[in-house]
């Protein structure tokens, strides 16, 4: 990030003034991690847009503590941090990055010199929709607005037609998951993947291995390589459930097979879950990761998170109880209806006159007046 952010700003604006010396561009919309798109942008006299990709929730944490201070000198362990628009927050559902623990001091650095610039974007948007987060949004209307324009996620999750799908897959998917998912009864498959950047303990992928053969239900797991894979357990469980390597996760989750999602909360993942109306059982590792499971399970109230023990990992039977939880407790028919009104939701977000559609067309309005 460091070389690009040197090179980045001169490549960018020779760019705009190579190609775009005749037709003049209206707006940039740039990723939040390269702060220095907005001075490119400005140099060359065209408004930028901000395009924020994590929960609004973040951007309202992020802000008061870059911007507002409102935070404690030291965090410490089990500490409460109260925020407006926001659930109480202990120390371990903050994002990672604002810990002493963070050792991704670069990363630090980045949030704060987006921070630094946030009054030269002329528009900060978001990716998710204001029905989901309508608290964390308002929050920020005096301070420094953001406008969510999402869900951003393929057509098929808002029952809309495939022919609108631009989605690219970082890698080549198993597609062959889908013809064993249509033999499988709706709302019995678990669904497990944990995104392309963590790397779990062998102890975890022992305990989620040994929670899955007890559970009994069909399984569908993500696995980056079979070696991770405890001895034995792919041979001993093939009637019962599938190893992939990488799936098409949003035809997955659209499957009225599945019945909940064991995730990382990314938020790509947690969004795409939310859409299709999965419940998930919440594995955060880093990053937003933490703060996202902490809006699943106490503001979208859609799952369960799974807590590691003193010694950091997770137990099988821990797992196991979260998993009968989600499929058969007390909260399970709570969880599905949860799910069911914010996929409802989503899909109204994006049709003509919903909060998002209004916000994306307000955007391209703005836009025009100024060109």
């Amino acid at each position: 990030m460091e070389s690009l952010a040197k090179a980045g700003p001169l490549n960018l604006s020779n760019l705009i003034k190579q190609h775009y010396h005749h037709t003049k561009l209206s707006c940039i919309i740039s990723n939040p991690f390269v702060s220095w798109a907005v001075d490119a942008a400005l140099e060359n006299g065209i408004p930028c847009a901000m395009l924020w990709i994590q929960p609004c929730s973040l951007y309202a944490i992020y802000y008061r503590f870059y911007k507002l201070n409102q935070f404690p000198t030291t965090l410490i362990s089990n500490m409460i941090i109260e925020l407006p628009g926001l659930p109480l927050l202990h120390t371990e559902d903050l994002p990672s990055f604002l810990l002493p623990s963070n050792s991704f001091g670069g990363v630090f650095k980045l949030l704060s010199d987006m921070f630094e610039t946030i009054k030269k974007y002329k528009w900060v948007l978001a990716n998710s929709f204001f029905e989901l987060e309508k608290e964390a949004i308002e929050s920020m209307t005096e301070l420094c607005p953001i406008r969510p324009v999402g869900p951003l996620v393929p057509p098929l999750l808002l029952d809309q037609h495939q022919s609108l799908d631009v989605s690219i897959e970082m890698k080549k998917p198993d597609e062959t998951s889908l013809d064993w998912l249509n033999k499988q009864r709706p709302h019995s498959v678990i669904y497990v993947s944990f995104g392309s950047l963590a790397v779990l303990s062998a102890k975890t992928m022992e305990a989620i291995a040994t929670a899955l053969k007890n559970a009994k239900h069909p399984f569908l797991w993500v696995v980056k390589t079979a070696g991770q894979l405890p001895l034995g357990f792919e041979e001993e469980t093939k009637t019962q459930g599938r190893i992939i390597p990488w799936s098409l996760q949003t035809k997955v989750l659209a499957h009225p097979s599945i019945a909940c999602f064991i995730t990382h909360c990314g938020w790509n993942s947690m969004l795409e879950a939310l859409v299709a109306g999965v419940p998930m059982i919440a594995y955060p590792q880093w990053s937003d990761q933490p703060t996202n499971a902490k809006l699943v399970v106490d503001v979208f109230k859609v799952g369960l998170k799974l807590k590691p023990g003193p010694n950091g990992v997770i137990s099988n039977e821990d797992i196991e109880e979260c998993i009968t939880q989600m499929l058969s407790g007390p909260e399970f028919e709570g969880f599905k209806k949860n799910a069911a009104v914010l996929k409802q939701a989503a899909c109204e977000a994006v049709t003509s006159g919903g909060s998002s559609e209004r916000n994306i067309r307000l955007f391209v309005n703005e836009i025009a007046r100024r060109s």
